[in-house]
């Protein structure tokens, strides 16, 4: 399902759900543990885990940009600086699993917006089909989602 984009206080913030038929402390090793972790975001690793810690970004030249953790609540909340704009991961147990919400909240819309947009759409359906031992093809759901933020984008815009 398409992330809710929605304009709140002059910024935006794009929220994704998933419900997963998997366990809290399994959803949340895909986001914390750095054996996972390149998993399906091969670019972010785990420096150190407490709020105020860091969270590192291969930029693929040799250098890492530091994105500092926000808030963090063990098996529940994961929040980190995107630059100039903030992702949070919110996990909640379920019945016969759990639940998982992505928030990207976004300062400013810019041309790369749905390309970000995209991108963490396609990362919640790779933890998804991960935890469901089954693979996705990564380019070409971003293809299709892209083009999908991009309308969504054009919609908020024009409000």
């Amino acid at each position: 399902m398409i992330a809710r984009i929605e304009i709140v206080n002059n910024n935006y913030l794009a929220i994704y759900e998933r419900n997963l038929s998997h366990p809290v402390e399994e959803v949340w090793s895909y986001l914390t543990d750095n054996e996972k972790l390149p998993k399906w975001f091969s670019e972010l690793r785990v420096d150190e885990l407490r709020e105020g810690g860091v969270i590192k970004f291969d930029m693929g030249d040799g250098t890492f940009d530091e994105l500092t953790i926000l808030d963090l609540k063990l098996n529940s909340i994961l929040e980190f600086s995107w630059w100039a704009d903030a992702v949070r991961f919110e996990l909640s147990p379920e019945s016969g699993g759990s639940s998982l919400r992505l928030i990207e909240k976004i300062h400013t819309i810019t041309e790369h917006t749905p390309r970000d947009l995209a991108g963490w759409h396609v990362c919640l359906d790779v933890i998804e089909a991960l935890l469901d031992d089954r693979s996705i093809e990564r380019k070409e759901e971003w293809k299709y989602w892209y083009e999908k933020y991009v309308k969504e984008i054009e919609k908020v815009t024009q409000q």
